[in-house]
């Protein structure tokens, strides 16, 4: 990494910003090389160490930039996950007990090491579907009072139905990322409204 900026033009013109794109490819390849190859044969398993080697060198590219100005370098972002696993895992390294709940303990362990007031904090800017999940998740996960219809449905059933309304969008000249946006945010304003209370 210290050669590729130091020797490679266009290496060496990279920042943070310009990288986020390829962060964000990156990311969704190893997606759907789990989703769709891993574990199923060998050259599956080769894909998705590759895909993974690609999202690593992200993670290697960005450390070299910072620390280029002295903020951070690899050995501090290691040491980092590190201490955050064993402080967020007391059950395995200080001896207490399995919770019954470890997703839930996970959640008010980082509220209260990140100072989080709403159950909004923390989520970051993903594609709507992915971000109404987890707004929907952490709604519930707090036990914040949104009406939202929670009737069960099979995978089967809603990936169709989910492609359905797409089509429909389109057809309707609607943006259905965009509409899921709007709609996410008025779900946000009643989630901040009801914590109001």
């Amino acid at each position: 990494m210290h050669r590729l900026r130091a020797d490679c033009p266009w290496d060496a013109e990279q920042t943070h910003r310009s990288l986020v794109p390829y962060l964000v490819e990156e990311t969704f390849e190893v997606v759907e090389a789990l989703e769709t190859v891993a574990g199923d044969t060998e050259a599956g398993d080769v894909q998705l160490r590759e895909e993974l080697g690609d999202l690593l060198f992200q993670v290697y590219f960005h450390a070299e930039i910072a620390a280029e100005r002295g903020a951070f370098d690899l050995d501090d972002v290691a040491a980092g996950i590190a201490d955050k696993l064993v402080r967020r895992h007391p059950h395995v390294f200080a001896g207490e007990d399995v919770p019954d709940d470890l997703l839930d303990l996970w959640e008010r362990r980082k509220a209260v090491e990140k100072q989080r007031s709403s159950a909004l904090d923390g989520i970051p800017d993903m594609s709507a579907l992915s971000r109404a999940a987890k707004v929907v998740g952490r709604a519930r996960s707090h036990r914040v009072d949104v009406e939202l219809d929670a009737t069960p449905i099979s995978a089967d059933e809603l990936g169709p139905a989910l492609l359905a309304l797409v089509a429909r969008a389109q057809a309707s000249g609607i943006d259905a990322e965009q509409a899921t946006r709007d709609a996410l945010r008025a779900l946000e304003a009643r989630v901040v409204a009801a914590e109001r209370g």
